[in-house]
């Protein structure tokens, strides 16, 4: 299983993911591919991205039974804690939601799962 969520991308993206996922809600794609075609899939969606961003979430033979990747500018950063991919936040600015593309220097830490041992 596969899940694709896109949000403020350019059309010829969302067009793109129609041909091979079922689009179930607006930028809400799901279906089921294989490996190989996940990730042209994905290269797809990272080059056709622009300002907007992408989330693709899929089965996985792993402890928690999926994985997950991030694309373009959102508050949400993956992180790898233990052997379990989590998501950390980055704080929210004056102007709207930060991102990792910000480049604002250590404003845009994001909350570290260490910090909690």
């Amino acid at each position: 299983m596969l899940v694709i969520v896109v949000e403020n991308v350019p059309p010829r993206l969302r067009g793109r993911l129609a041909v091979w996922l079922l689009e179930i809600r607006a930028g809400v794609y799901v279906g089921q591919v294989n490996a190989k075609k996940r990730e042209m899939i994905w290269l797809h969606v990272e080059e056709l991205v622009g300002e907007g961003n992408a989330v693709m979430a899929w089965s996985a033979p792993n402890d928690q039974g999926y994985d997950f990747a991030t694309s373009g500018r959102n508050r949400r950063l993956p992180v790898d804690f233990d052997g379990v991919k989590l998501v950390s936040f980055f704080p929210e600015t004056e102007g709207g939601a930060a991102g990792a593309e910000d480049g604002e220097g250590e404003e845009d830490v994001p909350f570290q799962f260490d910090d909690l041992l």
